[in-house]
């Protein structure tokens, strides 16, 4: 997945290129299952495959979008450029107000009801369900990426080597190790998980960073 619309797939053995129906680059890929993915990019570029073949969708919007994250075929969000927040009901995609104009660069949620998005300078909002509201991230970097295993378990992270973590009612910092910035989080649970970064950082919770920038 990248510019000028590339999307690759690989069945097992091999990685095969897709058309995506998008000259645009594409930014964010997500899906709930081999038949239901979901992918965004520049100027509001959304695509949809199903199994067999990808689809171009009306976003309504051309701000560039960062990230796209789904709970099922009628529950997806994408966020992106001036602070857009989107939301797909199966139907129809709909842009969501929150309140600010900065960009949000990745979105995940633990449910429909309990979606994250972070982004520049340290902006977190929060989805209920029914409204987008700001929270207070306590750093002014620009934030990567969000991923969590439970609502009460969130991660963040960002430049240069922040690491936020959120306990189900605030956000607090965590040691990283490293002054590199970073640019994407992921675990399997609270006690295993992911980040890299710029320079070849990898870190796990829980272990000594593995960082060659430093």
């Amino acid at each position: 997945m990248g510019s000028s619309g590339t999307i690759l797939h690989y069945d097992g053995s091999a990685w095969t290129t897709m058309s995506s129906g998008t000259p645009h680059q594409l930014n964010s890929v997500w899906g709930t299952s081999a038949s239901n993915v979901f992918a965004a990019g520049d100027f509001g570029a959304i695509v949809h495959y199903d199994g067999s073949a990808w689809t171009t969708m009306s976003s309504g919007t051309a701000e560039f979008l960062n990230g796209v994250w789904a709970d099922s075929p009628s529950d997806v969000f994408a966020v992106g450029g001036l602070g857009t927040t989107l939301h797909f009901d199966g139907s129809t995609w709909t842009t969501k107000s929150n309140g600010t104009l900065d960009r949000p660069l990745s979105v995940w949620g633990s449910s429909p009801s309990d979606v994250f998005a972070v982004g520049q300078y340290g902006t977190i909002l929060h989805f209920d369900g029914n409204t987008w509201s700001l929270m207070n991230s306590g750093t002014i970097w620009d934030l990567t990426d969000v991923w969590g295993s439970s609502s009460s378990d969130v991660f963040a992270v960002g430049g240069p080597g922040t690491i936020l973590h959120y306990d189900g009612s605030s956000w607090s910092p965590m040691s990283s190790g490293t002054n590199n910035p970073l640019f994407g989080v992921w675990g399997n649970s609270s006690s295993d998980v992911f980040a890299v970064g710029d320079g070849g950082a990898i870190l796990h919770l829980g272990e000594q960073p593995t960082d060659p920038g430093r």
